[in-house]
């Protein structure tokens, strides 16, 4: 049953939010390849994250992966260690100062591009080899969303990420 737009539970979650901004871009070239850190990425409805190998394999719901800046402190204090890098995780997107949950279901801005989140990035058995023994425990609920573009547009470092 879809929600009263009048409920107030409903006005709560069109409230407005402070917009993110994009602090890391990765792409991962070939399947377990090293991610190729980069200052700005072209995004396509067809194509996905141009340059990325797994965004254009999913029918667009996970063209790009993106992360909080907020989520590697955390998934780095459950492993004990002092810090996780973006990279580690595999993600595409890093992003500061926005919570990523609030845009479910919802369109956005990154950068230049209009994307639609489509659900969350859980962890693979990967993060074990990555991280060590807990690294998959470590991700489950901090792993981010995942998205589709629904307009072309560039992304760079330093953008904002702001709900459509």
């Amino acid at each position: 049953m879809p929600l009263d737009p009048a409920s107030p539970l409903a006005r709560l979650l069109d409230a407005p939010m402070r917009p993110g901004r994009v602090m890391w871009i990765g792409l991962r070239p070939l399947r377990r390849a090293p991610v190729e850190v980069v200052e700005a990425a072209m995004l396509d409805p067809e194509q996905g994250l141009i340059g990325d190998h797994y965004s254009s394999r999913t029918g667009g719901a996970r063209h790009v992966t993106l992360i909080q800046a907020e989520h590697l402190g955390a998934i780095a204090a459950h492993l004990g260690l002092d810090s996780v890098s973006p990279d580690d995780l595999r993600r595409n997107v890093v992003v500061a100062g926005i919570n990523l949950a609030a845009l479910k279901g919802r369109r956005f801005r990154l950068g230049e591009a209009l994307m639609e989140a489509t659900g969350e990035c859980h962890p693979c058995s990967r993060m074990e080899e990555i991280l060590g023994p807990g690294g998959y425990n470590a991700v489950r609920g901090h792993g981010g969303i995942t998205a589709r573009v629904v307009e072309r547009g560039a992304v760079r470092l330093g953008n904002p990420l702001m709900r459509a």
